[in-house]
Parts: structure tokens; sequence; C-alpha cells
């Protein structure tokens, strides 16, 4: 990847320029609002926990790192986009196992290293399909395989709250639903580019936006830190 060459991948761009995405690059304000109303729940606690301000930060720069990329469109724009994803991802991850398992430093440990195994294994074969290392054109699926093992990721973390019946169940259901809906918005982009025009990929940001907003209002009201519950 050069990171100051012009990348074209969606429907809705034609040619360079700052406004050649207007929806695809707009649409990225539902991450801001998801990490707003996190941001709110949070701060009405009593006490704070650092990992939960990170997750909302985190979740802000998803929306401005998109926003980057679906503007500038070059590799270092796509940098900043998926950079804040991964990061987003395997975060939530590691902060829902240890408070999972009442915050055990070796539990966590443990399982995050079989979950990491699993979703490398899923990567391998899925990593591939980067529509931006392939010259010929987009790729299987339209580049969504990629995010096989983070779809994986929250179907079991869904399953599992759900046979232990744990209050975030419903709310960790909904954000893998509405992640699926998402990745069939995004592998259509460029399918229905010539019945649309401007293909689907902005209904993939207002999509996840929500995604990550259940997941976040899943873990601050379900989840919270031993530090940020306050004493009876």
């Amino acid at each position: 990847m050069n990171l100051p060459d012009y990348i074209d991948l969606y429907c809705e761009r034609t040619a360079p320029g700052f406004w050649s995405e207007p929806l695809n690059a707009l649409s990225n304000v539902a991450f801001l609002v998801a990490a707003y109303f996190a941001w709110r729940l949070y701060a009405r606690r009593g006490r704070h926990d650092a990992l939960d301000l990170i997750l909302i930060i985190l979740a802000a720069s998803i929306g401005i790192g998109s926003f980057l990329f679906h503007t500038f469109a070059t590799g270092w724009s796509e940098l900043a986009d998926v950079i804040p994803i991964w990061t987003f991802i395997a975060l939530f991850v590691l902060v829902t196992i240890y408070r999972l398992t009442g915050e055990n430093l070796w539990a966590t440990a443990r399982i995050a290293l079989i979950v990491l195994g699993s979703i490398g294994i899923v990567f391998w074969f899925t990593s591939g399909d980067v529509t931006t290392d392939d010259a010929s054109g987009p790729g299987y699926l339209n580049g969504s395989l990629q995010y096989l093992p983070a779809l994986l990721a929250l179907v079991v973390f869904a399953a599992v709250t759900l046979v232990h019946r744990h209050p975030a169940r419903f709310y960790v259901t909904a954000a893998a639903v509405v992640f699926l809906l998402s990745l069939g918005f995004r592998t259509i982009d460029l399918t229905t580019c010539a019945a649309t025009g401007i293909g689907t990929h902005f209904m993939w940001h207002i999509l996840n936006g929500i995604m990550v907003g259940l997941l976040l209002q899943s873990l601050l009201r379900y989840l919270p830190s031993e530090r940020s519950i306050k004493p009876a």
C-alpha cells in the first residue's frame, strides 16, 4: 500500500475529490452519536473506569477515521479508517472477557489466547478478501469476508449471554443482528451501483454505528468495572 495513492472502492465515488462520497462520508456521524450517548451514560456515574472511556473515544475515532477515508480516499486515510475499527474490536473483546471472568487476569489471558487463536485462523483464510490489495478489482463478497472473524466473535458472545441469560443478552444479540445486516449492505454496494447510482455502503456506516452503540450500552449498563460500582 502506498500511503498517498488514490483509492476508489465504492459505488458513490466516481472521481478524485474531497466530496465525491458525501453519503459515505456524512453517514459516519452514526459513530459520533453512539459515542455521545455512551459518554452521557458514562458521565452520570459516580465512579469511572479508564477502559470504558477509551472504548468511547475509539468509537468516535471510528467515525472520524472513516470520514477521512471517504473524503481523502488515500492509503494513509484507509489506515485511519481501519486501525480504530480493529482496535475497538480487540479492546472490547478483552474488556468483556475480563469483566465476565470477574476481572480475573489469568482467566482473561487464557480465554483471550483461545479467542485470538480462533480469530487468527479465520482471518488467515479470509484476509485475502481485501479490495485494496487486489489490483484486478473487488474481491469475493466485495471485501466483506475480512470481517467474518468479528461477526463470529459477536455471534459467540451473543450465544454465551443468551445461554446464561445475562442481562446484556438483548443488547448483544441485537448488535449481532445489526452487524449481519450491515455486512449485507457493504457486500452489495457495487452490485447495486447501476440501479441506485449511490450504492449501499453508507448503510454499513449507519448500522455499524448502531451496533457499536448497542455494544457500548451493554458494557456500561450490564458489565461495569468493579471500580465503577458504587458500594451499597
